[in-house]
């Protein structure tokens, strides 16, 4: 059996959608799956067993000058590679406009969400069969119900296991003890206060750890350095590919975050981490398996679930809410995970 998956990004939902694959592969023996995802995120799916081919496509970038993308040989590569099979299922595992269109140009029997329950209800058009999957259940719990209806096998009651086999990331002889700080994120109001960083990495450094300091555009990378500034024992990584970015995540001893993507990347990889929540909540999206640690914020307003921050009242830090998840308490929850 062969299945066309369209799932495009973001890279926390690309990794949501791993566990599925893999109860998928233990259900039907010898299945294999093609994957359609964002071009930034391409390395992922090809790191679980069960998929087969991944086809890139680059939505982000295209629908910046459409009318030039439809007359582009990058286009017409897309539309042979996504048309050169037909599937036995095409399980559009996203609920959005742009992932539906994208399943329609697929050959194969069209799966996903009804559109009482997706993200964007017309997407459902685009759908033969469409599935319930009830609201209000983690987004890897919807994904593996979804496969499960759409290839007819009982969802599995077993934990998750995203896969992917973290010794292909392992450094031969690396003796260095490593807490990697996932420090970067896209709303401001998920951002942990950058004086909290630079004290968690001497609480760590003093502990014999080393902190990697990773980072993704111009502001993280100068925030990067000026937290490695502060700290005795801090080390600002190279732009990382997804690749090395697991390496270095999967040979730390722990994970420090804010709710971010590569969080996630982190509880695929089953190293212990700690991610810290002001304006969202793990409940639906959070980290989930092996060592996955939450830190919310107690806070009036928290979790805003806003992009910016509207508190008005007093405050030692911003926002507002991170006061309550203070270094001390984010460190005391990091050292018991790696003992």
């Amino acid at each position: 059996m062969r299945i066309l998956v369209i799932k495009t990004s973001s890279l926390g939902d690309v990794v949501h959608t791993l566990p599925a694959l893999t109860d998928a592969m233990h259900a039907i023996p010898g299945i294999k799956f093609d994957w359609v995802v964002e071009e930034s995120l391409a390395e992922i799916p090809g790191w679980h067993p069960a998929v087969d081919k991944v086809i890139p496509v680059a939505i982000r970038r295209w629908r910046k000058n459409p009318l030039a993308t439809l007359f582009s040989s990058e286009w017409k590569t897309f539309r042979q590679q996504i048309k050169a099979r037909h599937y036995d299922k095409v399980i559009e595992a996203q609920g959005l406009m742009k992932s539906a269109f994208l399943s329609r140009m697929a050959k194969g029997d069209k799966c996903g969400l009804h559109g009482s329950v997706a993200r964007e209800s017309l997407a459902a058009l685009a759908y033969r069969q469409k599935f319930k999957i009830a609201k209000g259940q983690h987004a890897i719990t919807r994904v593996r119900q979804l496969f499960a209806n759409c290839l007819g096998y009982a969802e599995p009651a077993e934990p998750i296991d995203y896969g992917i086999d973290g010794s292909r990331f392992a450094v031969g002889n690396s003796t260095e003890a490593s807490i990697v700080f996932l420090h970067g994120t896209t709303w401001s109001t998920k951002l942990w206060p950058e004086l909290y960083w630079t004290q968690l990495a001497n609480m760590a450094a003093a502990e014999g750890f080393r902190v990697l300091l990773p980072w993704g555009n111009d502001e993280e990378r100068d925030r990067a350095k000026r937290i490695a500034i502060g700290c005795v024992d801090a080390r600002v990584l190279d732009r990382c590919s997804l690749e090395q970015m697991a390496s270095h995540l999967a040979n730390a001893s722990a994970v420090v975050a804010v709710d971010t993507g590569l969080g996630h990347l982190a509880a695929a990889l089953s190293v212990p981490s700690v991610t810290i929540y002001g304006a969202t909540k793990p409940g639906l999206t959070g980290t989930m398996g092996q060592g996955q640690q939450h830190l919310s914020a107690d806070f009036p307003c928290s979790p805003c679930l806003q992009r910016r921050c509207s508190y008005q009242g007093d405050s030692k830090v911003t926002p507002a809410c991170y006061a309550s998840v203070d270094p001390e308490r984010v460190w005391q929850k990091t050292s018991a995970l790696i003992s």
